[in-house]
């Protein structure tokens, strides 16, 4: 619902140096999408360029909302979000990466249906927060921003951190029974 810092969401995306590659996506049981990623620097040119091939590959992805650092190869603690036309979407802070993210507060929880670039054939029951207040630095500035959100973008922020920690929504389901072949492929 609201974004606390110096440096707006909006806008610094249209300051990266370059237009990001389509990466190709990982899945499961590739190794890399098992490991807790490193914490970057998110002044890094490098970075820079992951965070632009992050939002690269997540916007030719049909029904992507959010892309994570491992999923792309890079064991690094980054992450694309964009809940934008997502019909589950009320809240909304459109395209942005963040870097080294953490969760501050989580209230609220509830079960709801997730799938995964990287699981492409199943979607899973996951309790997460409905309301989160995230914390993380925007690649190229440095800037620390504080997100505060609800519902599906919440669940899209928890989701991807899960991601950099090395954890699948897979690890977070209460069980088989909470599993479901997915319907609409990716």
């Amino acid at each position: 619902m609201s974004c606390d810092a110096d440096v707006s969401l909006d806008g610094w995306l249209a300051d990266l140096a370059r237009p990001g590659t389509v990466r190709p996506v990982r899945t499961a049981p590739d190794p890399v999408l098992a490991r807790a990623g490193a914490d970057v620097d998110p002044t890094d040119p490098a970075v820079l360029r992951l965070a632009a091939d992050l939002v690269a590959t997540m916007r030719v992805s049909p029904g992507c909302v959010g892309l994570a650092a491992p999923q792309i190869g890079e064991s690094a603690r980054v992450f694309a979000v964009d809940v934008t036309g997502h019909p589950k979407t009320v809240t909304s802070h459109g395209t942005f990466v963040l870097c080294n993210a953490t969760v501050v507060s989580a209230t609220r929880l509830r079960p709801g249906r997730e799938g995964c670039m990287s699981v492409p054939d199943l979607t899973g029951d996951v309790k997460r927060a409905s309301r989160v207040v995230v914390e993380g630095v925007l690649p190229g500035t440095g800037a620390t921003v504080r997100l505060t959100t609800d519902g599906f973008e919440a669940r899209a922020l928890q989701h991807e951190i899960d991601h950099c920690a090395g954890l699948l929504f897979l690890d977070q389901v209460a069980g088989a029974h909470a599993l479901y072949q997915r319907k609409v492929y990716l």
